[in-house]
């Protein structure tokens, strides 16, 4: 698709049209009001729910609005994606709903219930086909795929009937609000929903400022923004998996540039914190990538005060198996767990001594590895505790200092960390 990035932008018309293809397939997510997330904020902290689609994500916009506008002889020949998450479920669900062939491919490692769901949604219109070890080996085999049997290839985000389905969401969004709609903080992987409905509001509700959101281990937005060209980042954290891009889409990107007031990032560990805090106190379940919009809001706190303000929720495909690690990266973010070498002396007692004597009344080993050699004085443990208050670190450093205990302090140190986490 030969397109000028430098004019392209879809028009009200497109997404018109898009809207009413999606009709019977996509759901209207509704549009809920937080009443906890407003009184902290002192803020119109409203919900768009589009975690609640029957893929559980708003891919099924993108994916089902670029494959129901295919040629016969494109339908006949099939079509291919590469994805290990809510592409390849709206994909194949499309698939199934447009009665076209099609090939997914997912990376080896792709959990099991991953593959499970994208079977589920495409039934026996789609084959899932594992390949290499991670996402750039999936796509440069669907890619090859397509070249070989001559197939389309059905993009996540740099498409521009993939961008006015995810713009679907805006037009709904302005046709829900009851209000002026002063901010809207939208999560950013490849750039296809926040280019779609930054162009929405840019014509219809100029005067709203469209908030990017990424995480903070995979900014590409953020860094082709500032270099004012598309740059491909060498090295990602995939943690926030579903919005974690080494490029950005060139359509996206040059959309984005126009329309988007600001790009921010958040760390992961906010992301994990948010996650663990939605489900606890409002039983919502989310994505890292759904919940990178919620996340943000503390970096506006002030800015936002007695605002009409609309976070996306992207999506709630999260695996119960991650559990773990994100409540440990959260505890992690929060300041709440440490990890210590500790130096036990060879000596009966020494354990005892330093849980009664140098742990505070509520911290808690969470964490501890030893091997005792005879023939050293000292035994080196490396030890995960969980404090109750950050205030507690300093103290309990000081008190293993004191009595010899302390080796050193892991969590400023990432070669080591990493192990452990």
């Amino acid at each position: 698709m030969n397109v000028d990035t430098n004019i392209y932008s879809p028009s009200i018309a497109a997404v018109e049209a898009a809207a009413k293809r999606l009709q019977d397939v996509a759901a209207v997510t509704p549009l809920i009001e937080n009443f906890r997330y407003s009184k902290e904020l002192e803020a119109n902290i409203v919900f768009k729910r589009e975690d609640l689609q029957q893929v559980r994500s708003y891919k099924i916009r993108g994916a089902y609005n670029k494959m129901s506008s295919l040629t016969p002889t494109q339908v006949e020949n099939g079509i291919v994606c590469a994805s290990a998450g809510n592409h390849a479920q709206g994909v194949a669900l499309s698939c199934k709903l447009l009665k076209i062939k099609g090939t997914i491919f997912m990376p080896s490692p792709t959990p099991k219930q991953k593959i499970e769901q994208v079977t589920m949604f495409g039934e026996d219109f789609i084959e899932v086909v594992l390949v290499g070890d991670t996402f750039d080996d999936a796509n440069n085999a669907a890619k090859m795929e397509c070249e070989r049997l001559n197939k389309t290839f059905i993009h996540p985000f740099n498409d521009e009937k993939v961008i006015e389905g995810q713009a679907t969401v805006g037009l709904e969004l302005i046709d829900q609000a009851q209000h002026p709609i002063h901010y809207v903080f939208v999560p950013v992987g490849g750039g296809g929903l926040s280019a779609g409905l930054s162009s929405v509001f840019k014509q219809l509700s100029p005067n709203t400022k469209i908030i990017g959101v990424e995480p903070k281990g995979a900014p590409s937005m953020s860094t082709s923004l500032s270099n004012k060209r598309n740059t491909e980042l060498k090295e990602i954290e995939n943690f926030v998996d579903g919005a974690a891009v080494k490029r950005v889409g060139d359509l996206n990107f040059a959309i984005c540039q126009q329309n988007l007031h600001e790009m921010i990032t958040v760390d992961e560990g906010k992301v994990c914190e948010t996650i663990l805090d939605l489900y606890n106190k409002d039983a919502i379940v989310v994505e890292p990538a759904g919940a990178l919009s919620i996340a943000a809001l503390d970096q506006y706190a002030d800015e936002i005060k007695g605002k009409n303000v609309i976070c996306i929720i992207s999506g709630s495909n999260n695996d119960i198996t991650r559990t773990a690690e994100i409540k440990e990266r959260a505890l992690l973010y929060a300041n709440l767990k440490h990890y210590f070498i500790v130096k036990f002396p060879q000596r009966a007692g020494a354990l005892r001594e330093f849980v009664v004597d140098i742990l505070g009344p509520t911290d808690d080993i969470t964490y501890f590895e030893y091997t005792k050699k005879t023939n050293r004085e000292n035994g080196a443990a490396v030890v995960g505790v969980e404090l109750k208050t950050s205030d507690d670190l300093e103290p309990l450093i000081t008190k293993m200092k004191l009595r010899n205990f302390y080796g050193d302090y892991l969590n400023d140190k990432p070669d080591l960390f990493q192990f452990l986490v």
